[in-house]
């Protein structure tokens, strides 16, 4: 989710205070008090339920979820199944929903998750009465996030200027948080994981408690106008309790994390490496510490295009000097990549979003890592190498490097220095124009991989083919940690 509103995911209900009142007493009069749906009524009044905000839980070290998002919309930074994590409360009794999604006009590389089979639990009223609405609305889901926001927009102009100017890419992102939604709403642990990601990753688009009861609002009277077919007070009714413990969970979490964190940090690029034409390597160095765990990334803001947001991998992990290092691939209308690839140079400051993401290696086990990494989704898969180097165990890493040109490969000779320093480390080549071989089916032709832990990172297309050919080879799908392919949330590549 991007913003306040349902880019990823909210609830909110309503109280004597107007709708979706949150727990936590707004520091202003939340927006939108008697205002109307389309059809020109208020939706059912629901009275939330929820912790204090103040009680939520403590943001892990990794936050994924970034979460990725621009202020007011749901989504930021993706929802992500959760290696292991630490207990989180339960939501709001009355809700079971699912978590969100998001996409942009940059590349789509999508947010790390191991893959998991979901959570399978007796499907609730409300998870129907959602994904219902969600059916109904899909041939028309343009038109569905288009309203909305003229809605948010029109009632509550002083959120404008939380967004970006370009709305097309939040548009979509509305879309995905809603269908994440749809689809997890009956996974708590999934959906509570993704929505604290997202509450904390929603600081940096100065989203506060009084911005979601707005957004809800709206949201429900967008859905009403266009699921009217089916559309009826326990549809309704459903959506609040939903979007009111969503809501709340996300409060809660940025109400801990504001205890430990700021919402944002400044980053000064020290070094730009110009790699190939189009892809750079970008060293930055935070204002204050800056925790993070390999494989994890941030989200990127630059200078010159102000509440556009888009993610990046670490590419090393945490070093003692402090500095950050991320691949950038300039793409076709990517705002933030081209800045970031042609336009930035040393002296330049950028802001950072919190870090965000599950694919880090479990140090408990002494399990091979097979490690597969396409075009800038070697940046991370380095990280992971470097990690490992650290912890001092030999275990077996196997890289495979995908690239569809020799000339794609802008990364080898690291990766190839890497191998000779550690001989527990074993990296691979694969270039597709040379080798007539994609990336995932060049594994098949090593292994056995029974033992290994598998780990994805690339274009949405070579995460879809590589986390099949996995499965195809034996791997259980509870040892493969990927860029979660459902979120698509831009990330540069």
């Amino acid at each position: 989710m991007d913003a306040p509103t349902t880019t990823s995911g909210e609830n909110g209900i309503a109280g004597e205070g107007g709708w979706f009142t949150p727990h936590k007493a707004p520091s202003t009069p939340p927006p939108g008090g008697d205002q109307e749906t389309a059809e020109g009524r208020r939706p059912a009044v629901v009275r939330p339920v929820g912790r204090p905000t103040r009680e939520g839980t403590a943001r892990p070290t990794s936050d994924a979820p970034a979460a990725h998002p621009t202020p007011a919309a749901p989504v930021e930074q993706p929802a992500q199944a959760p290696p292991s994590s630490p207990p989180i409360p339960e939501p709001a009794a009355a809700f079971e929903p699912s978590r969100p999604a998001a996409t942009s006009t940059e590349p789509e590389r999508v947010l790390p998750q191991r893959s998991a089979p979901p959570v399978v639990e007796e499907t609730s009223p409300d998870a129907l009465a959602v994904r219902g609405t969600m059916a109904e609305i899909g041939p028309v889901a343009d038109k569905v996030t288009s309203y909305f926001y003229a809605l948010l927009f029109v009632r509550h102009p002083e959120l404008r200027p939380m967004f970006p100017p370009a709305m097309d890419t939040q548009r979509d992102r509305l879309l995905k948080a809603l269908l994440t939604a749809a689809e997890h709403i009956d996974n708590k642990p999934v959906l509570v994981e993704y929505l604290q990601n997202l509450g904390r990753g929603h600081r940096k688009y100065g989203t506060r408690a009084e911005h979601y009861p707005a957004v809800g609002e709206c949201l429900i009277g967008a859905l009403s106008k266009y699921a009217s077919n089916i559309w009826k007070p326990e549809i309704e009714a459903a959506w609040v309790r939903a979007y009111t413990t969503i809501s709340q969970v996300m409060i809660d979490a940025a109400a801990a994390d504001e205890l430990r964190a700021p919402a944002w940090w400044h980053a000064e690029i020290v070094s730009h490496d110009l790699r190939t034409p189009d892809v750079a390597v970008v060293t930055v160095r935070p204002d204050q510490p800056y925790p993070f765990l390999a494989g994890q990334y941030t989200s990127v803001e630059t200078p010159w295009w102000p509440r556009v947001w888009r993610h990046y991998s670490f590419a090393s992990a945490p070093r003692s000097d402090g500095l950050l290092t991320f691949h950038v691939k300039a793409v076709p209308a990517g705002w933030v990549s081209n800045a970031l690839v042609h336009r930035a140079r040393p002296g330049d400051v950028i802001r950072l979003g919190p870090p965000a993401g599950s694919m880090t290696v479990d140090h408990t086990t002494d399990s091979g890592l097979l490690c597969l990494g396409g075009g800038t989704g070697i940046a991370p898969i380095k990280a992971l190498v470097e990690d490992v180097a650290e912890h001092g165990l030999r275990r077996q890493v196997e890289v495979f490097y995908g690239a569809r040109t020799d000339h794609d490969l802008y990364d080898i000779d690291t990766m190839l220095r890497l191998q000779q320093s550690h001989p527990w480390l074993s990296v691979r080549a694969i270039i597709d124009q040379l080798a007539h071989l994609q990336l995932p089916d060049a594994i098949r032709e090593y292994g056995p991989w029974n033992e290994y832990d598998a780990y994805v990172s690339g274009p949405p297309g070579m995460i879809r083919s590589g986390v099949h050919a996995l499965r195809d080879i034996g791997i259980p799908s509870n040892r493969i940690r990927h860029d979660s392919v459902e979120e698509l949330i831009v990330v540069g590549n």
